[in-house]
């Protein structure tokens, strides 16, 4: 090798040109584009087939039967109480439920989504620790194993809307109101995924590294904290992402039962009893929105885990 070969800088890695970058955020993102405006189309158009009938009707009692078609499709988008609100409808109220009230107003979409959000916050917590517990207990004990994970399977088998009124009841003739009811029942919800994907993580550790740990004379809690936690990371980041989905529907049906305390669930009964179909679309999608976040966050963390345990993409 030369001095100068010897003396030489390592080469860095170059970094792409903006054009290139903006083309490969271009190429991701085409196809979400495409799929977005062809859902709108979609809406748009069973916006009109399903509003046809009202807008017929309000045009017979206007006396304009014979408006033209132009604008019998802009009425079926623009209707007060339709049967599918138009997509434009919906955001134009979220705009003014997020944007035009003030966020402490129990008229504000924010108000409500900070309440189900507190709600799924604590019910995930406690139904991941739940879970977590209960993988524990699986998989260092055999005949829990066999005498649990039969009755952990079939608690999931009992509609939550049937099982959600009989919690609050009953926490309720104890004297337990308010914020925990309603995370009880999303942690119902969350700690079986928690449990079934934790068991499954903590047994991918490779045997033939279990047993050489075991040759060294390896504890139970070694075993557990250097082989089989870090294996199961990406199963429990996977499990923890079904969780906490499933944690706030549990929510949302819980502020169904129990109304009075607000959320986005009291929102869409509230909707649903005056016939505001606008405001329980604009309701759902927040709660869309909210649990999309939810799960990116939960995403979010796990890259963070993974690439610290070496096992990120």
């Amino acid at each position: 090798m030369s001095t100068e070969a010897a003396g030489s800088t390592p080469l860095r890695r170059r970094r792409p040109s903006p054009a290139r970058a903006w083309h490969g955020v271009a190429t991701r993102a085409t196809p979400v584009v495409v799929v977005v405006l062809a859902v709108l189309a979609a809406w748009y158009v069973a916006a009109v087939a399903m509003n046809a009938d009202l807008q017929r009707q309000a045009f017979d009692t206007a006396g304009t039967a014979d408006a033209a078609w132009p604008d019998f499709v802009a009425g079926t988008w623009s209707q007060a109480h339709p049967r599918l609100p138009a997509p434009h409808q919906i955001a134009g109220e979220i705009g003014r439920s997020v944007f035009a009230v003030a966020p402490t107003s129990k008229r504000s979409l924010v108000y409500h989504a900070g309440i189900t959000l507190e709600a799924t916050a604590l019910g995930f917590l406690l139904g991941g620790l739940f879970g977590f517990g209960l993988s524990l207990l699986v998989v260092h004990a055999p005949s829990l194993d066999r005498g649990l994970m039969p009755w952990i399977v079939a608690s999931q088998t009992v509609p939550i809307v049937a099982l959600a009124p009989m919690i609050v009841v009953i926490l309720a003739q104890v004297s337990v109101t308010g914020l925990l009811p309603k995370a009880v029942i999303a942690a119902y919800l969350s700690f079986f995924p928690v449990a079934v994907g934790m068991a499954k993580g903590l047994r991918s550790s490779d045997p033939l590294h279990v047993d050489l740990m075991r040759t060294y004379s390896a504890s139970r809690p070694q075993v557990l904290r250097l082989l089989r936690l870090p294996a199961s990371l990406p199963f429990l980041f996977a499990s923890l992402k079904v969780g906490v989905a499933a944690s706030l529907v549990g929510t949302v049906v819980a502020e169904v039962t129990k109304s009075e305390d607000g959320g986005l669930g009291a929102r869409l009964l509230a909707g649903s009893y005056y016939g505001q179909t606008v405001q329980i679309w604009a309701a759902l999608l927040v709660a869309a929105l909210c649990g999309a976040g939810l799960v990116g966050l939960v995403s979010g963390v796990e890259r963070l885990v993974l690439g610290r345990f070496g096992g990120g993409r």
